[in-house]
C-alpha cells in the first residue's frame, strides 16, 4: 500500500511538472547545420531544458520556418514570435546603433567588448534603447572569432582596386566599403553563393576560415584577405519578447542568463580552436592565396570608418550615445591593455 502511494505521488508530481512546462518558440536566424553560428541555438536549448528539469523548453526553428530573417526583430517585438537566436546587428534598419552592440569596424577584442557589455554600461544602454520601445529583452549568448575581410578573384593591391567591385558585405563595414567605391550588398549565405555563381557579385565577405572552408568559398575566388577589420568580435544573442521573459520565474531567468554566459566562453574557445586546420586546408589543399592587408589598405579602411561614424552619430542620437559610451570605455581601458598584456 505504501509503495503504491509513493508511486502514485511521483506520477502526480511528474504530470504536474509536465503540465507546467513552458514551451517557448524560438526562431533562429542561422541554421542548425552551421557550427558556431547556428548550432549554439540548439545547444542552449538543450542546456536550459536540462537545468530547469524540463521546466523551460526553447523550441528552436530553422530560418524561415516561422518568419523570414528580416522580419524576426518585429515579430519578437510584437510577440508573434516569442524569442529568437539572433545577431542584433540585423536590427540596424530599425535601430541604427544596433551594430555597436554586436560588432563594428576596428572594434575591440572579445575581452574588451565583454568588459564594456557586462561592466561598462553596454548592456544597460542597449536595454534603455530597446526594452521599453520595442518590448525586447536581449542576452548575449555566443561570440565569434574575427572574420576574414573578404574573398576576391583578383589580388587587391591598393584602394583603387576596390572601385566598382560588387561585394557581399555585412553591417557597418558595408558603409565603409561604399566610401571606397564598392557596391556593397547585404545577403544571407545561400544568396551569397548563388550571386557568386551567377556573377551578380564578384567578391564577398562571409565568415571566418572554418566557415568559409566548410561552405566552399574557395570554389569562387582564391584571394583571401585578413584581418577582418570590420568584425574583430561578434556577439550572438537570444532575444525574448519582454512579456514572455517576464512570465518566467526569477530562477528560470537566472538559469537562461547563466547558461548564456557560459556559452559565450565555450563558443569563444571553440571558435579559436577550429580555425587552425581550416586555414591549413584552404592553403595546402585548395590553393588559396591568404593575404594580410597592407598598412595602406588598413589606413584607407580606417579613414573611411571615421567618416561613417561621424555621419551615423550626427544622424541618430542613440548611435552617438552608444559610440560615446564605448569610445570612453576603450580610452580608459587602453592603459591596462598597454601595460597588462604582452605584445
Amino acid at each position: 500500500m505504501k509503495t503504491k502511494f509513493v508511486l502514485t505521488a511521483c506520477a502526480a508530481a511528474l504530470m504536474a511538472s509536465t503540465a507546467s512546462a513552458k514551451d517557448i518558440e524560438m526562431q533562429a536566424i542561422f541554421p542548425q547545420t552551421l557550427p558556431l553560428l547556428g548550432k549554439p541555438a540548439w545547444d542552449i536549448s538543450a542546456k536550459v531544458e536540462q537545468l530547469t528539469a524540463g521546466g523551460v523548453k526553447l523550441d528552436v526553428k530553422n530560418p524561415g520556418e516561422i518568419v523570414a530573417t528580416g522580419e524576426v526583430w518585429d515579430a519578437v517585438s510584437t510577440g508573434a514570435v516569442e524569442s529568437s537566436w539572433y545577431s542584433i546587428g540585423f536590427a540596424e534598419g530599425v535601430i541604427p546603433s544596433a551594430p555597436l552592440f554586436t560588432t563594428f569596424p576596428f572594434g575591440p577584442d572579445v575581452k574588451e567588448y565583454a568588459a564594456w557589455w557586462y561592466y561598462g554600461g553596454g548592456h544597460e544602454l542597449w536595454s534603455e534603447i530597446t526594452e521599453e520601445k520595442y518590448n525586447i529583452k536581449t542576452i548575449h549568448c555566443g561570440t565569434l572569432v574575427p572574420e576574414a575581410s573578404g574573398w576576391f578573384r583578383e589580388e587587391i593591391k591598393s584602394p583603387e582596386d576596390l572601385k566598382g567591385k560588387k561585394m557581399r558585405f555585412f553591417g557597418l563595414g558595408a558603409s565603409v566599403m561604399g566610401k571606397l567605391g564598392v557596391e556593397a550588398q547585404s545577403m544571407g549565405l545561400a544568396d551569397t553563393m548563388s550571386a557568386l555563381n551567377t556573377g551578380a557579385i564578384d567578391s564577398a565577405e562571409l565568415g571566418f576560415p572554418f566557415l568559409d572552408n566548410m561552405v566552399g568559398m574557395y570554389e569562387h575566388a582564391d584571394h583571401y584577405y585578413l584581418p577582418g577589420w570590420h568584425q574583430q568580435t561578434s556577439f550572438l544573442s537570444v532575444i525574448f519578447n519582454l512579456d514572455t521573459w517576464n512570465d518566467l520565474s526569477d530562477q528560470e531567468r537566472a538559469i537562461i542568463e547563466t547558461a548564456c554566459e557560459a556559452q559565450v566562453l565555450r563558443t569563444m574557445a571553440e571558435g579559436e580552436a577550429v580555425q587552425l586546420e581550416a586555414l591549413r586546408e584552404l592553403q595546402e589543399e585548395h590553393g588559396v592565396n591568404v593575404h594580410q592587408w597592407s598598412d595602406e589598405m588598413l589606413g584607407a579602411f580606417e579613414s573611411a570608418w571615421t567618416e561613417v561614424v561621424a555621419e551615423k552619430a550626427a544622424a541618430d542620437a542613440d548611435f552617438k550615445r552608444a559610440w560615446d559610451s564605448i569610445t570612453a570605455f576603450r580610452d580608459s581601458y587602453a592603459q591596462w591593455k598597454e601595460i597588462g598584456y604582452l605584445k
